[in-house]
């Protein structure tokens, strides 16, 4: 299946998380062998996305270089010191192309399978649901009292119908299957004062953007120290992809 293009997102600094991983950047914290940005890759190219490119900071990239870090042939990186997580996104405006495309944070660590069954899915249900007009569509989750979740309210075709701090049972997960003329929206988010990820998606919906919920059941998302133990977990019983470069 033909998914478009692939970006992770993988540019921000990841305070919460540093103390607990001696101050490395979170996109070269390893788990399970493997540092995040790699597997995020790997996991992208399994889901079909294809050219993959990832957003990183300056600090992450010269890391990469002074330490040799071996990285997968088929990512692209794009060094940009983003001032938020939209402008994170809106940095691989020109590297997507047209038509759609999966995006994923670096930190998403999902269970096996779960990013390949949300792409066929999502690009399944956009098909199917052609008379519906959906765009696009979010990865959610069931909350699990995480902190500062993004929640999502849905209708009965399970499209997303706001996004924010309103508390519901769903909350996004990290993972999003996009149309490329989402940045077309760009200059219009920054007039507005919007600073964040959430906000440019809450943006979308309010300029009639139709985004699917698509659900995953198992994702972790690494935020502060005590995610590692949970994620590492998560692949060690699963199985998910190790190092490939060992």
């Amino acid at each position: 299946m033909n998914l478009g293009a692939g970006l992770i997102l993988a540019a921000g600094r990841g305070e919460r998380l540093r103390a607990g991983v001696g101050g490395l950047p979170k996109p070269l914290v390893e788990l399970d062998g493997i540092t995040m940005l790699a597997r995020q890759t790997l996991e992208l190219s399994s889901a079909g996305a294809f050219p993959i490119t990832a957003i990183i900071n300056s600090e992450t990239a010269g890391l990469i270089s002074d330490r040799a870090i071996n990285l997968p042939s088929e990512l692209s990186l794009i060094v940009r010191d983003t001032t938020n997580s939209m402008e994170t996104l809106l940095a691989g405006a020109d590297h997507i192309g047209s038509g759609r495309f999966l995006a994923a944070t670096v930190d998403a660590v999902l269970g096996s399978g779960e990013l390949n069954s949300f792409a066929s899915k999502s690009a399944l249900a956009l098909v199917a649901d052609s008379a519906s007009s959906f765009e696009g569509a979010l990865g959610l989750v069931r909350w699990r009292g995480d902190r500062k979740p993004l929640f999502a309210q849905l209708d009965s075709e399970a499209r997303i119908t706001q996004l924010g701090s309103e508390p519901s049972n769903f909350v996004t997960a990290g993972v999003y299957y996009l149309p490329s003329r989402i940045f077309d929206f760009g200059d219009q988010a920054r007039s507005a004062g919007v600073g964040a990820l959430r906000e440019f998606l809450a943006l979308l919906l309010s300029e009639g953007f139709r985004f699917k919920g698509v659900f995953v059941d198992r994702v972790i998302d690494v935020d502060e120290p005590s995610d590692l133990a949970t994620a590492r977990n998560l692949i060690r019983s699963e199985g998910i992809r190790r190092n490939p470069y060992q």
